[in-house]
């Protein structure tokens, strides 16, 4: 029993770590911290989190065949469209003067809705992305419960990180600046997933 328990400690401290450092500077923590910057941190954070949760629950009981399942060509349009639709709105209320004066302007949209839209941006762009391999490969040679758990927190950290970071941003930016920068980098991710279907 102390065998078991030791390797699922194991197990989860090495996956959480190879994950987490996977993780950090990469699109989903990018994306993570742009919405935290416009949007409630709490439905963008359980939205990332259950996506993951997800996807990693995904690759350790279907391993690295789940991307072979669904075309990477209609990933990459579902993708693209968020992003680019984001982006379009985040350049719109940028322009927006009006939004300087409302306090409360990045709160408008409905937290079950941020969570949906949240999770299907992380869901669709993670997946077959390089933390979710790496999770169907440890599953492979690892219990895969431990895998799970140590994979998701990973990620979950990060994503914590990445609210905490856009949330400290917002008070050291003007919302117009921010509107305008988000909106910039998610047209440039959705011409950046678009190049994949050339």
């Amino acid at each position: 029993m102390d065998l078991v328990l030791s390797q699922w400690f194991s197990t989860i401290g090495s996956t959480f770590l190879i994950i987490f450092l996977a993780e950090l500077g990469d699109k989903s923590q990018l994306v993570c911290m742009t919405l935290a910057t416009r949007f409630r941190a709490l439905p963008v954070f359980f939205g990332a989190l259950s996506a993951f949760a997800l996807l990693n629950l995904l690759a350790v009981v279907f391993g690295a065949t789940l991307t072979e399942w669904i075309p990477e060509k209609i990933l990459t349009i579902g993708v693209a469209f968020l992003f680019a639709f984001f982006g379009i709105q985040a350049l719109r209320s940028g322009a927006n003067k009006e939004d300087e004066k409302e306090e409360n302007s990045h709160n408008s949209i409905e937290g079950r809705s941020l969570f949906i839209t949240t999770f299907l941006m992380i869901f669709l762009a993670e997946m077959g992305d390089k933390t979710q391999i790496a999770g169907a490969a440890l599953a492979v040679s690892s219990p895969p419960i431990p895998v799970w758990i140590g994979a998701t927190l990973g990620e979950g950290l990060s994503v914590i990180l990445a609210v905490i970071a856009g949330r400290t941003l917002l008070q050291k930016i003007p919302i117009t600046t921010v509107h305008k920068a988000s909106g910039v980098f998610f047209l440039l991710l959705a011409g950046l997933a678009l190049t994949r279907l050339v």
